[in-house]
């Protein structure tokens, strides 16, 4: 598959594994739902230059008891627990209307054991309006001992190989943060056979309430996203881009309020950005994000935002 990015005819729009993005803004899986409250109810996402959906498992989950959302400092906790009605029903009863935008629509996978993984990767790869599939690799390996599935090198490559030889479709791991070298949990996905990264998933966080003197969190700990971990995510970006350059597209998430948020990614290496946490108390973010982006390329004569893609690797420390 080609992993070549090829600008396209305006200053936002390029082309990547054969799919026409219209600009480098994408939704972050699970802060924006399926894209539908906000596609009926505030604007045309057909804007948007793609959707990643709420996670898919094979089976429906309930997810997490409450409390699952914590405010935090300069970002939220979240242990929602990956609560969806399974990739069937999403197929039958929210793809077809989600169907109806002009947008491309990534579909994130997950599961609680490599059997399940597959099972949603078999299933989406014969479903007609995804376009592409992002790999949740922070779930729960409950034949491993619980570990994270992004945390063991060895059993993401297996993971990512396998899916690899189930979908035709593009396959993007999101990686953890939650590791001692990011390098190496994104060597194992590139080795597997993966089409691009996603940096980052959550931070593993946690609040206490003094008063009652427990975790607030029901699960005790949750996922710490928000500008607070905008500089972890660009670093991990950074460090990313330094070991594999352009020849592996860098999807950048993490912190993402404006267009300079944005920058900051795609600076570092990041060809596309996520908008995540900012859509709960910003939904028209994506939208400033775009044109923020168009006002700076102008601002500053460039012709393409590709042109920014990893170009603060020329800086030099001296």
């Amino acid at each position: 598959m080609d992993k070549a990015v090829r600008p396209l005819d305006d200053k936002l729009s390029f082309k990547l594994w054969g799919i026409r993005f219209k600009n480098p803004v994408w939704t972050a899986s699970g802060c924006f739902s399926y894209g539908l409250e906000v596609g009926e109810n505030l604007y045309d996402i057909s804007i948007l230059g793609a959707v990643v959906v709420k996670g898919l498992s094979y089976r429906p989950r309930e997810g997490n008891p409450p409390q699952r959302i914590v405010e935090t400092p300069c970002g939220m906790l979240n242990s929602i627990g990956l609560q969806n009605p399974g990739v069937r029903y999403f197929a039958e009863n929210i793809l077809p209307s989600l169907r109806r935008f002009d947008t491309v629509i990534i579909a994130n996978v997950f599961g609680e054991d490599e059997e399940e993984y597959l099972r949603v990767g078999e299933f989406l790869d014969t479903t007609d309006g995804v376009h592409a599939l992002e790999l949740n690799v922070s779930c729960p390996n409950v034949k491993k001992g619980g570990i994270a599935f992004g945390s063991d090198p060895e059993v993401l490559y297996s993971l990512v190989k396998k899916l690899k030889e189930v979908t035709e479709k593009p396959l993007m791991v999101k990686l953890s943060p939650n590791v001692t070298d990011i390098v190496e949990t994104a060597q194992a996905s590139v080795e597997g056979g993966a089409d691009g990264l996603v940096l980052i998933n959550t931070l593993l966080g946690m609040a206490i309430d003094v008063e009652k003197e427990e975790p607030i969190i029901a699960m005790k700990t949750g996922g710490l996203s928000g500008p607070a971990i905008l500089p972890v995510a660009v670093r991990m970006i950074y460090q990313v881009y330094e070991k594999f350059g352009p020849e592996v597209p860098i999807i950048g998430v993490g912190g993402i309020s404006d267009h300079r948020d944005a920058l900051q990614h795609i600076l570092a290496g990041a060809v596309a950005v996520q908008i995540g946490t900012a859509n709960f108390y910003d939904p028209y973010a994506p939208l400033k994000v775009i044109d923020g982006l168009k006002q700076h390329l102008d601002r500053k004569g460039y012709k393409h935002i590709l042109e920014l893609v990893g170009k603060a690797h020329k800086l030099k420390i001296k």
